[in-house]
């Protein structure tokens, strides 16, 4: 019987307790995990217990002695389509593990920071990696998987794609990144690209780094890097631009409303 696999480098957790987060993910190379997230402050994290990772081979749930997972796609075309009843036994394997089960595809809803906090709030996620074609389909209704794609471009597999996501939510997770600020400023996140950054020396090649962040006033700094936020936004994404401004539009009228509702009790 197929075995879910912790990561070796991970903290033990006490029993009784549970990380903030746990990543499961079914793949067929699962040497590629936790991969970039066993470094720096992810890889820091999952030693610490934050978050865990358990990693399932696909290929522990063929039921021929060649230990085929794929076959050629009814209709004819090329490429391989992996096989529902291996799939489907591999799905029913992490049953238990919190969180969506997503399949990362190309077909998928756009990975954005909304998703992203979603998948926070879930206490984990089950990413089911594809290769080749894909996976059948009928596997994918059949358990009701939100299928995630992270940018209209082809990659070998879901695997990157899988890391691509986890790295997007361990980063949130508490105690990840420090002071819970850091990421509150960041592109995204206030419907905005971020504003641009800047360090010692303040004269660089030539180059001086606006003045009004060596000023020492907080207030006008912030309301330039709004500013700047602002700009960037308009001139490099003017799709995020119109749904900042509609969002920003819808605040303000519900703002009205309230005022008009409080003047009328007022009146009373």
């Amino acid at each position: 019987m197929a075995k879910i696999t912790p990561d070796l480098n991970q903290k033990t957790v006490a029993p009784g307790t549970l990380p903030f987060w746990q990543a499961t993910v079914l793949t067929l190379f699962p040497e590629m995990f936790p991969g970039p997230l066993g470094h720096s402050l992810s890889g820091k994290s999952l030693n610490e217990g934050i978050w865990s990772l358990k990693k399932l081979d696909i290929r522990e749930f063929a039921r021929d002695k060649h230990r085929t997972v794929d076959d050629a796609p009814l209709g004819g075309g090329v490429g391989m389509v992996l096989k529902p009843d291996v799939v489907a036994a591999a799905l029913n394997a992490v049953k238990d593990c919190p969180g969506p089960r997503i399949y990362l595809s190309p077909r998928g809803r756009v990975l954005d920071q909304v998703l992203v906090h979603d998948l926070v709030a879930a206490k984990g996620a089950v990413f089911l990696c594809g290769r080749y074609e894909g996976v059948d389909q009928r596997v994918i209704d059949s358990a009701d998987m939100m299928e995630v794609s992270v940018g209209d471009y082809i990659l070998s597999g879901g695997e990157i794609a899988a890391l691509t996501v986890m790295d997007a939510v361990v980063r949130l997770l508490p105690g990840v990144m420090g002071k819970e600020a850091s990421h509150r400023e960041e592109s995204f996140e206030t419907g905005l690209l971020e504003h641009s950054h800047y360090t010692q020396p303040r004269v660089w090649n030539g180059i001086e780094a606006p003045e009004i962040l060596a000023s020492g006033h907080h207030r006008k700094i912030a309301e330039w890097r709004q500013a700047e936020a602002e700009k960037e936004t308009q001139r490099r994404r003017p799709d995020l631009w119109k749904h900042y401004l509609m969002l920003q539009i819808g605040i303000r009228g519900k703002l009205i409303i309230i005022c008009r509702q409080h003047m009328m009790k007022m009146r009373v």
